[in-house]
């Protein structure tokens, strides 16, 4: 893979909150390419899926980053090179497919939502209409196959994630960490404030396109009994 960095060299980092910034990277053991994307991640992975470089094998979204992977003995192509150096826009157009989520909120498949709601200075209910009224972007998958984090949480509506993880959190709980709302897709241990739960399936590997959702998808939830 020595030839295939030859020529191809870090550019300076970003300033943080820079609009459209010009990304910086890095090389990642010996096919990966780590590309800083502050907050223009999704802009940027949706350009170079659209480009369909022929040395990509994969391109993995992240929060504030991207990584390439590079076919295996491929270098980067002049246009890829090209395109890594393009300003983009934090927010791109988004015309994804729209999923809406049936969610129950609060009581025991929301056990979070009463101090959130008092912590952002809400009723119950008015926290509720407030998630849903919201439509989401998948910024990106991960944690677990098919666990989607979302944008597009209200500001008054963010909160830390809990001090102490719960060893389980049901498969399809709604739940809250930091700047993201997200849906568990399995079972497990897990530090997101809950908020709801849906019994909609966010991974199943029998399916041809196992994870329901992909980054620039929109969601909305639709508050149920």
């Amino acid at each position: 893979m020595q030839n295939s960095r030859k020529g191809f060299h870090p550019r300076v980092k970003p300033q943080a909150g820079q609009q459209g910034a010009i990304p910086s990277w890095s090389w990642v053991g010996e096919r990966g390419l780590r590309v800083v994307t502050a907050d223009a991640t999704l802009a940027r992975y949706m350009m170079l899926v659209s480009r369909k470089f022929g040395e990509i094998e994969d391109i993995i979204p992240a929060d504030g980053s991207i990584l390439l992977i590079l076919k295996s003995g491929a270098a980067p192509s002049a246009e890829l090179q090209l395109a890594l150096n393009l300003a983009l826009p934090e927010a791109p157009p988004v015309s994804g497919t729209l999923h809406e989520i049936p969610v129950v909120y609060g009581g025991a498949f929301g056990p979070d939502l009463p101090e959130l709601a008092r912590r952002a200075g809400m009723g119950e209910s008015d926290y509720i209409h407030k998630h849903a009224a919201a439509e989401y972007i998948v910024a990106f998958l991960g944690f677990q196959p098919g666990f989607p984090y979302l944008r597009g949480l209200p500001g008054a509506m963010h909160a830390p994630r809990r001090a102490s993880p719960r060893i389980r959190v049901v498969a399809g709980s709604v739940a809250i960490g930091g700047t993201y709302t997200g849906i568990y897709p399995a079972s497990g241990p897990g530090g997101w404030q809950i908020i709801g739960r849906t019994e909609a399936i966010l991974f199943d590997p029998q399916r041809k396109a196992p994870a329901l959702m992909m980054p620039g998808d929109r969601v909305r939830f639709v508050p149920r009994d």
